[in-house]
C-alpha cells in the first residue's frame, strides 16, 4: 500500500514536469532515430527529442536553441520554452500598440486594440496553466489535463479572435498582425497537442486509477489523498449557500448586494454595484438585480470570480444595449454583457441587444469564462446574439432568440432544455442557428444542443416557408456541432446545414444529429458533406454533459437541473443505418492513437463516405450576413420535454537519466 502511494506520488511528479512542457508548446518525442545518425551535442539532441512530435517543430527547436543556454536538462528547456512563449505574445501585443499609433482607419485601430487585450488574455491562460504546477500539491491528474486542454484552447481562440477583428478592415494591418502572431499561435497549438497526448504517458506507466479515457469509471486521485474542502459535500468552486441559492425563491435569498431601479436597493445601476464586488474571491458572492430594464454595458471582469447574479425573471430583469457593427463597433465589443469571471452563475435574468437585423452583428451576451452556468435566462438579439466564446459553459432552460449565427464561438458549451427562437430576418437574409468556431483539431470545444426546441417566433412563423432556416454553418475549419434528443420544427430546411463559403470546411467540420424529433428532424435529405456524420449511441455519448464538459464535477453539484447522460430511451437498432467511419475530427481531441479506434466503432458496417454537397452561397462571414436563396419553414412548437503500441518515450528517459 505504501509502495503504491509512493508510486502515485512519483507519477504525479513526472506528470507535472511533462505537463509544464505542454503549456509551453512542447510535445513528447518518441525516439525512433537511426543509430547511424550523425552525433550532435547533448543540448541539440535534447531539444530535438522534446520537439520531435510537435506540429510546428521548427518553431519549437528555434525557440529553445535561440536561448543559447546549451543545456540538456529538460526542466531548464521547459522553462526556456515557456519564457519564449510569453515573450512572443508580449511582442505581438506591443506590435499591436505600435501599429495602432500608425493607423488612421478607425476600424483598424479598434481591431488592434482588441488584439492587445486578447493577447493579454492568451498570456494569462499560459501563466495560470504554469502556476498550476509551480505550487504542485497532489492535484487530480485528470482534472489537471481537462483544465489545461480548455485553457490552452482558450489561448488559441483569443489569438484567432484577434485576427477575426480585421475582417472587412481596409489596409494591411491584419496581415501584419497575423505575422506577429505566427510563432505564438504555433507554440500554443503544439502545447495543446502535448496535453492531448499525455494520456499515453500515464497509461504506459501502468498505475491503476490514472486512466485518461472517457470511461465513467475514472478514479479521482483525491479519493486516496483527501484535501479539506474538496469532498463531494463541499466542492471547492461552489459553497453550500451558492447551491441553495440556485433552488431558492427570490423571497428566500439573502444577497450580498441589491440593485433596484426604483431605489429600494443600495444601487440603481449594475455597474455601480460591480464596483463593490470582491476581487479574486474563492467564495460565492450574490448580486440580486430587481425587476427593471437596465440600459447598460456590463462587464464582469476576470477578477470577479464566483459571482452569481439573480433577477426576478428574464422578462422582468433585463439588461439591454444596442451597440452594433454597422455603426462602427467591432463584433467583439458589441456585447451588452461580457462575462470573463470564472465560476459565474446567472439565474432569471434577460440579456438583450436591441440593435435590430439591419445593424448586422450585435451581441447580447459574450461569455469568455470557465465553468459558467446560465439557468432560466433569456438572450435576445438578431445576428450573433450569444457569443459562447471560450472555455466550459452550461445553459439550462434558457431562451435564445436571433436570426444569423445567433449561437457562435469556440467554447465547449452544452445547452439542455433550451428554446432556440428563430426571428424574422431581413428579406434578403436566411437564418442560421449555430456557427461554431473550432480552429484546431485538438481543441476540446463544440456546441452540444440536447433536448432543445428549434422553433419560429410569432413574427417569423408566417414567413418561414419564404425565408429559410438552417441548423448551422462552419465558421472555422474544424467547426463541431452536435444536436441530440431535440425538437426540430418545420422551419429547418431539409438540407439541414448551410455552407459558409463554397466548399470551405466541408471536409473537416464535424456535424451530427441524434435521436431528434419533429417535422424538421428527418435526415433523409440532409447535405452529404464528408463532415456530416451518422453516429451510433456509443459514439454520441462522449458529447453528453458528464463527459464533454466534465459536468458531474461542477454542474451537478450546483443543483441546477442537469442530465449527465442521454435523456430519452435510445432508438432501436436499425440494420439499414450505415454509420460513418471514425475520423480525426471526431476523436483527435481525446488523444486517441489513430489506429486505436476500437472503443468508438459501432457493430454496424461503417458507412462509405459520400461526395460533398455541391451547393454554395455568396461569400460571407460573421461580418457579412448571408443572403437568402429561396424559401422555407417552422411552427410554434412545444417546449423541451421535461426530464424523466509500445514505444519508449525519450522525454521520460531524459527526466530519469542518471538514476
Amino acid at each position: 500500500m505504501a509502495d503504491d502511494r509512493k508510486k502515485k506520488i512519483a507519477v504525479v511528479s513526472v506528470c507535472s514536469l511533462i505537463l509544464v512542457a505542454m503549456v509551453v508548446a512542447l510535445t513528447i518525442g518518441v525516439e525512433d532515430k537511426d543509430k547511424s545518425d550523425v552525433e550532435v551535442s547533448a543540448s541539440q539532441k535534447a531539444i530535438k527529442t522534446i520537439c520531435q512530435s510537435t506540429d510546428y517543430q521548427e518553431a519549437c527547436v528555434n525557440s529553445l536553441e535561440s536561448a543559447g543556454n546549451n543545456t540538456s536538462d529538460p526542466k531548464k528547456l521547459i522553462q526556456i520554452g515557456f519564457e519564449a512563449a510569453i515573450k512572443y505574445m508580449n511582442e505581438a501585443a506591443e506590435n499591436s500598440t505600435l501599429l495602432e499609433e500608425l493607423e488612421s482607419d478607425p476600424r483598424a485601430k479598434a481591431a488592434l486594440q482588441n488584439c492587445r487585450e486578447l493577447a493579454d488574455r492568451a498570456i494569462n491562460d499560459l501563466r495560470r496553466s504554469y502556476a498550476r504546477f509551480d505550487d504542485f500539491n497532489f492535484i487530480n491528474v485528470d482534472d489537471v489535463l481537462d483544465d489545461l486542454k480548455v485553457w490552452l484552447s482558450g489561448a488559441i481562440t483569443y489569438q484567432e479572435t484577434c485576427l477575426d477583428g480585421f475582417q472587412d478592415v481596409p489596409g494591411d494591418s491584419g496581415e501584419k498582425m497575423r505575422e506577429f502572431l505566427t510563432q505564438s499561435m504555433q507554440m500554443s497549438s503544439n502545447g495543446l497537442a502535448m496535453v492531448v497526448d499525455i494520456s499515453s504517458v500515464i497509461d504506459q506507466l501502468g498505475v491503476q486509477g490514472f486512466s485518461t479515457s472517457t470511461s465513467t469509471s475514472r478514479r479521482l486521485m483525491s479519493e486516496d489523498l483527501p484535501v479539506l474542502g474538496h469532498g463531494d459535500e463541499l466542492p471547492d468552486w461552489l459553497d453550500y449557500n451558492g447551491r441553495k441559492l440556485l433552488s431558492a425563491s427570490v423571497d428566500e435569498i439573502k444577497p450580498d448586494l441589491v440593485v433596484a431601479k426604483d431605489g429600494s436597493g443600495k444601487y440603481t445601476t449594475i455597474n455601480e454595484a460591480l464596483g463593490d464586488v470582491p476581487k479574486n474571491s474563492d467564495k460565492r458572492f450574490v448580486l440580486y438585480i430587481k425587476e427593471g430594464v437596465y440600459v447598460e454595458q456590463v462587464k464582469i471582469n476576470s477578477s470577479m470570480a464566483n459571482l452569481m447574479i439573480i433577477g426576478d425573471g428574464p422578462l422582468k430583469t433585463k439588461i439591454t444595449g444596442n451597440l452594433n457593427f454597422i455603426d462602427g463597433t467591432s463584433t467583439y465589443h458589441t456585447a451588452t454583457v461580457v462575462v470573463q469571471g470564472d465560476g459565474f452563475i446567472a439565474k432569471d435574468v434577460g440579456f438583450e441587444n436591441s440593435a435590430g437585423p439591419e445593424k448586422h452583428q450585435a451581441v447580447a451576451l459574450r461569455v469568455s469564462a470557465d465553468k459558467v452556468i446560465f439557468y432560466k435566462c433569456q438572450m435576445d438579439g438578431y445576428q450573433d446574439t450569444l457569443y459562447a466564446h471560450t472555455y466550459r459553459q452550461f445553459y439550462r432552460d434558457c431562451v435564445i432568440s436571433g436570426t444569423i449565427d445567433f449561437i457562435f464561438g469556440d467554447s465547449a458549451a452544452v445547452f439542455q432544455g433550451c428554446t432556440l427562437l428563430v426571428r424574422k430576418p431581413l428579406d434578403n437574409q436566411q437564418n442560421i442557428v449555430t456557427a461554431q468556431g473550432r480552429k484546431d483539431l485538438r481543441q476540446p470545444t463544440g456546441l452540444v444542443l440536447q433536448n432543445c426546441s428549434f422553433v419560429a417566433d410569432a413574427a417569423y412563423y408566417p414567413l418561414r416557408h419564404k425565408l429559410k432556416s438552417y441548423l448551422g454553418r462552419p465558421w472555422k475549419e474544424y467547426s463541431r456541432t452536435i444536436i441530440m434528443e431535440s425538437f426540430l420544427d418545420d422551419l429547418i430546411q431539409p438540407e439541414g446545414w448551410l455552407p459558409w463559403n463554397e466548399d470551405f470546411a466541408l471536409k473537416t467540420l464535424f456535424y451530427t444529429e441524434f435521436n431528434n424529433r419533429g417535422p424538421g428532424a428527418d435526415k433523409s435529405h440532409r447535405v452529404k458533406w464528408h463532415g456530416v456524420k451518422e453516429l451510433p449511441a456509443n459514439r454520441i455519448r462522449r458529447f453528453t454533459a458528464s463527459k464533454f464538459i466534465e459536468g458531474n464535477k461542477w454542474v451537478k453539484k450546483s443543483k441546477v437541473p442537469y442530465a449527465p447522460d442521454f435523456i430519452f430511451p435510445l432508438p432501436e437498432d436499425d440494420d439499414n443505418v450505415k454509420y460513418s467511419k471514425v475520423t480525426p475530427e471526431e476523436i483527435k481531441d481525446l488523444g486517441k492513437k489513430r489506429h486505436d479506434k476500437s472503443s468508438y466503432v459501432a457493430s454496424s458496417d461503417p458507412k462509405k463516405e459520400s461526395h460533398e454537397h455541391s451547393s454554395s452561397v455568396p461569400e460571407s462571414s460573421i461580418a457579412a450576413s448571408p443572403t437568402a436563396a429561396a424559401s422555407y419553414a417552422a411552427a410554434p412548437a412545444p417546449s423541451p420535454i421535461s426530464q424523466p503500441q509500445n514505444k519508449s518515450f525519450s522525454f521520460l528517459k531524459l527526466l530519469y537519466r542518471g538514476e
